[in-house]
This record gives C-alpha cells, structure tokens and sequence, in this order.
C-alpha cells in the first residue's frame, strides 16, 4: 500500500511519491508534522447465508471508494474515515443500495495557544430491535442509517494570574430508520428518533494555586440545550458554580464546588384522531401537535454540589472521582487514564448526564481521539463501535445501544485498553449504559417516563502485518439490552469477522473474510445465525 504522503514547510504543501512508512517534514524545528491520505477502490463478491432457523443463501456485489487520513503536526491533528459503497443483488433478496459510512474527530489552532476550532462526524448503519435497542455495523429488515456532527471553537487566555477558558459546541445528529419498527404482531411501533440539534457553551475563570492564594479557586458557568424533532423535545439545562482546589502534595488534589443550576424538560403532544388515538406518520413516528401547548416532563431548580480527588502523578497517568447532587438526586462522575508505556493505554470514564440520543453522540464524539485509525466491518465494511488509537476514550457503542427519542438520564461507564505489539495493533473496550427516560405526563410518551432500558457490551479487534505484502483484521462485539418497556424483552447481539489481505503487485490486493452473526430478540421472537464470505479486489493508490 503507498498513501499519498505531504511535506509541509513554510505553509506550503508540495506532493511527493512516498515509500508507506509515513513522510515527515520539522515543523519549525520543534514538532514533526505528519500528513497521510491513503485513497482506495474495492469490488467484492459477497456470500451470506442462514445458518438457523432457516437456509436461505445470498450473494451480491460490492463496488467501493475510500479515503483514510491523518493530519498530526504542532498545531493541528485529525484523522478520518471516508467510505462509499454501493451494493448490486442479483433478486428481490438482494435490493440494490448505496451507504456512506466514516468517522472524523479533528482541530485546528486559529491563534496557538488561544483559540482553537475543533469538529468531529459520524456516519454508521445500525440493526434496530424490536426494544429499541441497536446493534452498529449490522444489517437486517429494520437497517438504520446513523448520522451525526459537531464544531465549535475553545478560547484560552489570560488576565493577569487568572485563566480564562470559553467553549461553543453545536451539533446535529439524525436517524433514517424503517418505517415502523414493531415489537410484536399487533403491537405499536418504536418511537425511534428522528433528529435533534444540540448547543453547548461553558465559561470558567480560574485561579491555579499559589497564583496567589494556597488554594485554587475558579468561578464559571454553562448552557446547554437539545432540540428533539420527535414531539418537539426541548432539554434546557443552565448553571453557575464556585470551585476550589486544594493541593495536598504535587500530585493529589482535593476539589469541590457549589452552585446552583435549573433543568428543564418539556415537549407536545402528538396530533390525535377523534377518538384520541395518536396519529402515525409515513415515516413511521408520531406526528407533532404544534398547536398544543408546551408540556413539562422534567423542572428542577436549586443548589448542586460535588467534592473529588485528583491525582496526577506523572505525565502518563492521571485520574478523578467526584461524587455530589444534581438532577435532584445523587450523581458521581470520573475518569481514569494510565499509559504504561508509549506502545498502552487504559482508559475509564464513569457519566451522568440528561441528553437525548442526539446530546450523548455528539458529546461522545468530542471525546474521541484525534489520532486513530478506524475499526470497519470485514464484510460489509460499516464502522463497528471502537478506533485503534492509544490515546483517550476510543468506542461508541454503549452511546449507540438504544435510538429510542424519549429524552433520558444516562448513567454508565465505558472502559477501553489499547496496545501495540510489534505490527499489531490491539484493544478491548467494555461498558454499562442505563437509560431512565423522561416524559411529560398527558402526552403520547407518558408511558416512557421512567421506564429504564440498561445495556452491556463488549467490543475487541485485532489487526497487523504478517509479513511485507500480507496483513489481516479481526473484530468481535457483543451487545446485551434488557428494557423495561411492555413487550419489548431482552436482546442478545453476538458477532465475529476475519480478514486477510494480500498484495500482489504494487497497489493491487486480494482480500478475503469470513463473519458470523448471531440475534436473540424475545421481542421480535427471533433466534437468527448468519454466515458470510467475502473474495474481493483492492488498489490502493
């Protein structure tokens, strides 16, 4: 494989014929600055067959182009993941079909030091459930398509000792999903998010310790907002707080703050037919009474508070754990990161938060790595739920468990390690995701207000070289979603793929792979095992 590789000096890029290792060129003597796009075409043949209960077999042609790129330098880094794929069947089994699919997370610094834009996007297919539940990277009769954004600008600057930091995020995340979505023979559909906008802002003014006071001590504030298209959802969330630091040796802290902060949650009731029963779109959502008026689900106000510890003991390790009240009720949050090494990382993030499906994307997003390289599907080549990075939170899946629209307090956690060993690339990522959703009461979604859907999942991959013209790929998930709504059951999502990659002659490849894929629904009442195989071309240009 040889990417196209840049060398940059002085601001300006000049195209060079390069060997695969990645070029790279001082950035003003003090950082090397690495540009890397690698573009590619694909034509596969594609063999998928029911293993149980059934025995149906079918194949279809896959033709794609893609780009992967990573920018890495001083002042600047991203990476990214393009792919578009079209698909050819040769009957009514197979429906001809086109699907763009990717990841980016990336930032640009517009004043070093002071002002930086920063953005990320996803684009992924996922099998919904009859609970709501959704599996990435997978394909079936209740396929959706999973887009999402983000950008905004981070401002850091000084005014005498104190520091000042500002920050803008706005995003927006939509769902193309079948038209009904239905839990048993005779049952209502899932009310499956249509899309949302999101806005998120935050100011803090800080003092570090002994700048001058023994302590640190900081005043700040934030806005956040989500806009649910479903029903006209709207969560407002807006808050100051006092913090204070207090230092306990170099690398221990303790730290605590107090505020205060105001939560609203309001929607509209559905458009209702004369006899009072909700009316159902041809997209298969209910559709929005605008003319009814704005109803609360959630209003709180009052005092919140957390007390934690920091600890950072060395430049590669670091981590926190606060607990306190907010949403009325207890709340604990942290994190943890440890590199053991340049070639490891361990990474831990515990949450709480209230967001729509669309606020906990986009904010999962933002705290992906700017340095990865992407996991895809060795079949149909989707983005599965984790990057291979070794730096920071690296996996989406438990954010994209449930794509039901109610909005919903989550609580979780989500764990990942990632190492290099000689040519290979590794990691493992686990998690628990729980949702109580939050509904106004005299609406169509009453029957959602504090329901608790709760799932578990488990992603690992594999990838390297074998020798100089040889490599391959492995991936493996699983996904376990228990829900509390009537009639929706539990669901269990097992899956596997493997992928080897010759080079024949410069550019030209040869691939091969094989996947198995495995749906326990009780409430779609499906037990269904799929196998597939795959024989393909790649250029790599």
């Amino acid at each position: 494989m040889r990417p196209w590789t840049y060398r940059l000096a002085l601001g300006v890029a000049v195209a060079a014929v390069a060997s695969p290792a990645i070029a790279q060129e001082s950035d003003s003597g003090q950082r090397t600055r690495q540009v890397r796009v690698a573009p590619y075409i694909e034509a596969n043949q594609v063999l998928s067959t029911e293993l149980s209960p059934g025995s149906d077999t079918v194949t279809y042609t896959q033709v794609a182009a893609g780009v992967d790129v990573s920018v890495q330098g001083r002042h600047n880094g991203g990476s990214a993941s393009i792919r578009y794929e079209r698909t050819f069947g040769y009957d009514n089994t197979v429906s001809d079909s086109s699907t763009l699919s990717g990841v980016a997370r990336g930032y640009a610094s517009i004043i070093p030091r002071a002002v930086t834009v920063e953005g990320g996007a996803l684009a992924t297919r996922s099998q919904v459930d009859g609970n709501g539940g959704a599996t990435v990277g997978t394909r079936g009769p209740s396929e959706s398509r999973i887009y999402s954004a983000y950008a905004g600008p981070t401002v850091h600057t000084s005014a005498g000792d104190a520091e000042v930091n500002a920050n803008y995020r706005i995003g927006y995340t939509r769902v193309e999903a079948p038209n009904a979505v239905v839990t048993a023979p005779g049952a209502a559909a899932v009310d499956v998010f249509d899309d949302s906008v999101t806005q998120r802002a935050g100011v803090h003014v800080g003092l570090r310790p002994g700048a001058p006071l023994p302590v640190g001590v900081g005043v700040g504030g934030g806005f956040y907002q989500e806009d649910v298209s479903n029903l006209d959802q709207r969560v407002r969330d807006m808050h100051v707080r006092a913090d204070v630091s207090v230092p306990l040796s170099p690398g221990l802290a303790v730290v605590g703050g107090v505020g205060y902060e105001d939560v609203q949650i309001s929607s509209r009731d559905a458009v209702r037919t004369a006899g009072g029963a909700p009316v159902i779109g041809p997209d298969g959502r209910f559709v929005t009474d605008n003319s009814a008026p704005r109803q609360l689900a959630y209003d709180t106000s009052g005092l919140i508070w957390d007390v934690g510890v920091m600890w950072r003991p060395s430049s590669r390790t670091s981590a926190e754990a606060h607990v306190g009240r907010r949403y009325d009720s207890l709340t604990y949050y942290g994190s943890f990161a440890w590199a053991a090494s340049s070639r490891s990382s361990v990474n831990v993030s515990v949450y709480d938060a209230v967001a729509g499906f669309g606020g906990q994307l986009t904010n999962a997003l933002a705290n992906l790595p700017t340095e990865f390289a992407a996991n895809r599907n060795a079949i149909n080549g989707d983005i599965n739920g984790c990057v291979a990075s070794l730096q920071g939170n690296n996996c989406l899946t438990g954010v994209l468990g449930s794509v039901r629209s109610a909005v919903f307090r989550g609580r979780g956690v989500a764990a990942s390690y990632s190492r290099q060993i000689g040519r290979m690339s590794s990691g493992v990522g686990v998690g628990y995701d729980r949702r109580k959703f939050i509904a106004a009461p005299g609406t169509v979604l009453a029957a959602a207000n504090g329901v608790i859907d709760e799932s578990y999942w488990a992603s690992a991959y594999l990838s390297g070289q074998i020798d100089a013209r040889s490599n391959f790929n492995v991936n493996a998930y699983a996904n376990w979603l228990q829900s509390g709504f009537a009639n929706a059951g539990d669901a269990t999502v097992l899956g596997a793929s493997a992928a080897y990659r010759r080079y024949l002659i410069e550019g030209l490849s040869a691939n091969a792979a094989v996947g198995v894929n495995h749906l326990d629904s009780s409430a779609a009442n499906a037990d269904l095992t799929t196998a597939s195989a795959l024989l393909g071309l790649r250029y790599d240009f």
